[in-house]
């Protein structure tokens, strides 16, 4: 039963829609998630109405989160969909919706750190090699993907963020990118000569053969002349990942390797902070444990007497 087809729940929904894109300026996909997890709630909790909605209850939150479990979500998953539940219930007690929110009594699952496969640097080269020799036939789709996959581990951008460039968004001659991040942050990321020669043959010959009448100002192009979907670009990086022979990754797996190679290439971690668009270090940190545990490896394999 689609809940927000009550008229009172439907422009609830809408207030509170606003609130997170405008107000807590959230991304679209992070509002879509958490309009999509509010649905999920308010049809567990047997919500029909404001009426009802006044009356959810710690209980209801408990047993919700209780059946994502159940239904085999991750640690991850689950600690957003709490978040969602305690970002609406606050919401709707400030507004008045609510007597008392209900989420104060929850408990706070934690995804459990873990990260996405991280390429090696042979790895990551041979994804690329492979990349290159696939747009060795001229293909504008072909040319496209190199620079699409060298300027996502070039500059560790997110996917939505790489799908958002529009042509004036880079600058050439200082080869950076100026990328829209979550919470409508505007940075600006470098990338290196790899990066920027795809960029350049992708740009001289293969965009204008992609280009239609009305396409966009969009840097990356679809097939059929639009601005390329996070989907589209997901594909792409399976499929070089299969061609190449290296672990099945996403995009954002690109992103965790770069971040990755940079701290072990030495950079520290306020720059990396800079680069990836991380609002606190605290979120960097996570990847010097995977620099740690390749050190530990490499020590263990390497010291005569470890």
């Amino acid at each position: 039963m689609d809940q927000t087809q009550d008229p009172g729940l439907r422009d609830i929904r809408a207030r509170y829609r606003d609130h997170l894109a405008l107000t807590r300026g959230l991304s679209p996909n992070t509002v879509r998630a958490y309009l999509g997890d509010l649905d999920a709630l308010l049809e567990s909790a047997g919500i029909g109405g404001p009426e009802s909605l006044a009356r959810l209850s710690a209980a209801d939150l408990r047993r919700w989160l209780a059946a994502e479990h159940a239904a085999g979500h991750s640690r991850a998953t689950l600690a957003r969909r709490a978040a969602a539940a305690r970002t609406f219930t606050a919401w709707a007690t400030r507004a008045g919706l609510m007597p008392h929110d209900p989420a104060l009594r929850l408990g706070h699952p934690r995804a459990d750190g873990r990260l996405p496969t991280v390429l090696s640097v042979p790895d990551v080269t041979v994804l690329l090699d492979v990349a290159a020799q696939r747009a060795d036939d001229a293909d504008p789709v072909h040319v496209r993907d190199l620079a699409i996959a060298e300027l996502l581990y070039a500059t560790g951008a997110r996917v939505a963020e790489l799908t958002g460039l529009d042509l004036g968004d880079l600058d050439p001659e200082r080869r950076t990118a100026r990328v829209l991040g979550k919470g409508g942050r505007q940075r600006t990321v470098p990338y290196g000569l790899p990066a920027a020669r795809a960029l350049d043959a992708y740009l001289r010959d293969a965009r204008p053969r992609l280009t239609r009448p009305g396409s966009s100002d969009a840097l990356f192009l679809g097939a059929h002349g639009g601005r390329i979907g996070q989907r589209q670009v997901r594909t792409v990086i399976h499929q070089l990942a299969a061609l190449a022979g290296v672990p099945d990754i996403a995009p954002h797996a690109l992103r965790h390797t770069a971040a990755t190679h940079l701290l072990e290439g030495g950079s520290d971690l306020r720059s990396v902070q800079e680069i990836l668009g991380h609002a606190t270090p605290a979120t960097t940190q996570r990847y010097t444990h995977v620099t740690d545990e390749r050190l530990a490896a490499a020590y263990l394999q390497a010291h005569p007497r470890a």
